[in-house]
């Protein structure tokens, strides 16, 4: 196994944050290979690694380090898990979904951690904010890191899912200012396709929030070993956090399916409104139409055509059906 730690002491550009926090919740930086170390004293302190992206060769080191189980170490090298809670040995393994705001698109990404005894290591795979001021915050609260890693992970899963919240809340922005262009006169191509991202992208954040339920329903009532009875409390406020988000995505997509239906309806009514406008019209027009037609046709005995004043008389009724046909189509609003 290559040292992952150069001789200097400086640690490998993917690894974020490598720290012991004692008793009482004090912190001393640490080298990886000052791991072993640590957890070899019985303390009663915890180390806690933060890792964004790493590489293989990391793993397998932390894995060595910790005595991470296989295939915990190889689902954290593809980030392409699904939302879970595993237990190996005296250790979880959790899998859970980010969302971050990059460009006015929401990105999501993954955050794998592994819970021991006296470990948390959490991993950051695609578009997720650094959990520096997660570790700033626990840092500024010493009487509660002296609770153990289970601290720590609260801390992470309560940041994920707050996070939740401002983007829910951009949703519900952007549904309010395409109100107004749902139900605009004319049609704009951009309106139904903007719906329809939205749409594709909150059915994407509820599939990351809704197993963020099980999950943290299992920490609040299982693996005693792992999270004390005191931190329980602390996951079920994270847990209310989550359903409060999931119903929120819930009613948001209802009113997005909505907005869609509502859309796509004006717009048929629109376009049977101009079908019957064409209609009303095309029906004026077959009335002086039928009566040229009609003196058109080449028969040389046609009573009508002798008399002098037949041009005139043809002219006045003419006009005078075209005239009761369009008070009509007024009238009943076909123009």
């Amino acid at each position: 196994m290559p040292r992952m730690t150069p001789q200097d002491g400086t640690l490998p550009g993917s690894v974020v944050n490598c720290a012991a926090y004692d008793r009482a919740g004090r912190r001393r930086d640490l080298t990886l290979d000052q791991i072993s170390e640590v957890l070899a004293d019985d303390d009663g302190s915890f180390v806690w690694v933060g890792l964004h992206e790493p590489e293989d060769a990391l793993l397998l080191k932390l894995q060595e380090e910790f005595g991470l189980h296989d295939l915990a170490i190889e689902d954290a090298q593809h980030a392409h898990q699904r939302p879970k809670l595993e237990a190996y040995g005296d250790g979880l393994f959790i899998a859970v979904h980010t969302a971050q705001v990059v460009d006015e698109r929401i990105r999501f990404g993954e955050t794998h951690a592994f819970l021991g005894p006296r470990y948390l290591v959490t991993v950051r795979h695609g578009a997720s904010l650094s959990y520096a001021p997660v570790r700033a915050r626990a840092e500024r609260e010493p009487e509660l890191l002296a609770h153990g890693p289970a601290f720590a992970l609260y801390a992470v899963l309560d940041f994920i899912v707050d996070n939740y919240l401002p983007i829910v809340s951009e949703f519900r922005d952007a549904l309010s200012a395409l109100e107004h262009d749902i139900f605009a006169e004319t049609f704009r191509r951009e309106t139904i396709v903007r719906l329809y991202d939205l749409k594709r992208d909150l059915m994407q954040l509820r599939l990351a929030v809704a197993p963020m339920q099980d999950i943290l329903s299992q920490l609040t009532r299982l693996h005693a070993s792992l999270v004390p009875e005191e931190m329980r409390l602390y996951f079920r406020d994270v847990h209310d956090h989550s359903i409060r988000v999931s119903e929120a995505t819930d009613t948001l997509r209802e009113m997005l399916t909505a907005a869609m239906s509502v859309h796509l309806s004006l717009v048929t009514i629109q376009q049977g409104e101009v079908v019957k406008k064409l209609a009303g019209w095309a029906a004026l027009l077959a009335a002086p139409t039928l009566v040229a037609s009609w003196y058109g046709m080449n028969f040389r005995h046609m009573p009508e055509l002798g008399a002098r004043w037949s041009y005139a008389v043809v002219i006045a009724v003419t006009a005078l059906v075209c005239l009761g046909l369009y008070r009509y189509l007024k009238k009943v609003r076909w123009l």
